[in-house]
């Protein structure tokens, strides 16, 4: 009688831990599916942004873009474990209420158990979104590569994800954010992640002023072939990236997959016709370049557009960042040496625009547009497009003068950026003590 007390005493203490467990038995396809699709998203940082980036630097600088994605990666997961999660997602606590910010009640990831309605456990979740959080401020690193000290870059990346990107997602995402309950589509980070980075890639290249040499003596990307295996791991990832956002092993899941590689394909062989047309020339960095912008585009719609919507997304994108680059460096007259906001914030906005009308039902769409949560309702076209344009606004502007505010204190702390001295002779050395090509040896 003891022990069946002493069992009963214990079945009790833990019965809400098992409770919570139950309310949502685990679905192993859609569980083995979200758990592919975070190792795909992780592998778009480590390696294929590190490489794709790595690629185009000069050869003295190569190991320092690779330095910042690791390190990225592991502040962003440490930070995300400790409270970035809860500001993001934790809707039950809000510290500024009215959809804005998240609480605190989640903080080192406290009450994080059991599955979600798709049966996919919450850590499976937690774990899902922290790829993104490393991703995000991973994509800003091509703004102000060969000329940015490493402290610096540590510090900009714990403040970004916590003023800028933490906040951006609970707007999106969380069930209690603003642009969630105002009906904003969105399903993989057109606002998220690709108007955020791009913006703040913008103002912290300007801030931090262009590289030796801006534009008419630099030296073109070290290693083409780098960039192609880079860019061929953005792709294959980009499929975790975006069906992977639909939460599931699903017939969604599936068009998703099918419209982000269309639009991908599209772009790329858009960017080298438009190229071939200006240059004479058909470039390798050129045609992954037209890729990612396919990508980047495709993304916040690829929940709600079908096959053809993806063509146009695709040639959209092909075209419009194409210019975008040169206006951004010419026009300008911006270093934002990898063309972080020509390919990614323009594409992530232009995904954003133009998902109002490809993803309106009976147009082009697939899956056709979400329900308002509030009423219930589904928006016309040009109703949707005043949420999209509404959102993305706010989130521009936030994600501009949150950047300012930023790199303004770092200036006069640690200091942004590095000395001629430095980089003239390369932060591979200078700032790490190490090269990554040693022919002697």
């Amino acid at each position: 009688m003891k022990s069946f007390g002493a069992f009963l005493a214990m079945l009790f203490l833990s019965s809400g831990s098992l409770w919570a467990q139950g309310e949502t038995p685990i679905d192993t396809g859609n569980t083995a599916w979200m758990i592919t699709a975070t190792v795909l998203v992780l592998m778009m940082t480590l390696p294929g942004l590190a490489l794709f980036y790595g690629g185009l630097v000069r050869s003295k600088n190569v190991l320092s873009v690779l330095m910042h994605c690791y390190a990225i990666a592991a502040l962003a997961s440490i930070m995300w474990v400790v409270f970035l999660y809860s500001f993001a997602f934790d809707e039950d606590s809000g510290l500024l209420g009215g959809g804005w910010l998240g609480g605190l009640s989640n903080a080192f990831l406290n009450g994080v158990e059991g599955n979600n309605s798709n049966g996919v456990p919450n850590t499976v979740f937690v774990m899902f979104q922290m790829t993104f959080a490393i991703i995000t401020p991973g994509l800003i690193v091509g703004a102000f590569v060969e000329r940015m000290k490493f402290v610096a870059v540590m510090v900009f990346t714990a403040l970004w994800l916590t003023l800028v990107y933490a906040p951006a997602v609970f707007w999106v995402w969380a069930d209690g954010g603003i642009m969630l309950g105002w009906g904003a589509i969105d399903l993989a980070g057109g606002i998220v992640v690709h108007a955020t980075a791009g913006v703040s890639a913008l103002v912290l290249a300007k801030m931090i002023g262009p590289r030796q040499g801006f534009p008419k003596q630099l030296q073109p990307p070290h290693s083409p072939g780098l960039v192609m295996i880079g860019a061929s791991l953005l792709w294959v990832g980009w499929f975790g990236f975006n069906a992977g956002s639909q939460g599931g092993a699903s017939g969604a899941a599936g068009m998703t997959m099918l419209v982000t590689h269309i639009s991908a394909a599209t772009a790329a062989l858009v960017w080298c016709l438009v190229e071939r047309i200006q240059t004479g020339k058909t470039g390798v960095v050129g045609i992954a370049t037209g890729m990612v912008a396919g990508l980047a585009t495709i993304t916040p719609a690829s929940g709600h557009v079908g096959p053809m919507g993806a063509l146009l997304i695709g040639l959209s994108a092909g075209v419009i960042c194409y210019f975008m680059c040169g206006i951004v460096r010419h026009k300008l007259n911006i270093d934002d040496s990898l063309d972080v906001f020509a390919v990614h914030g323009v594409g992530g906005i232009l995904g954003t625009i133009m998902v109002a009308f490809l993803g309106a039902e009976g147009v082009l769409g697939g899956l056709g547009l979400s329900e308002n949560p509030e009423t219930g309702e589904t928006y016309s076209s040009i109703e949707q497009l005043i949420v999209q344009l509404k959102s993305v606004g706010i989130t521009v502007v936030w994600s501009a003068v949150a950047t300012i505010i930023i790199v303004t204190l770092i200036k006069k702390t640690v200091g942004l950026r590095v000395s001629e001295e430095v980089e003239a002779e390369g932060l591979d050395s200078a700032e790490h003590g190490e090269t990554a090509y040693n022919f002697d040896a």
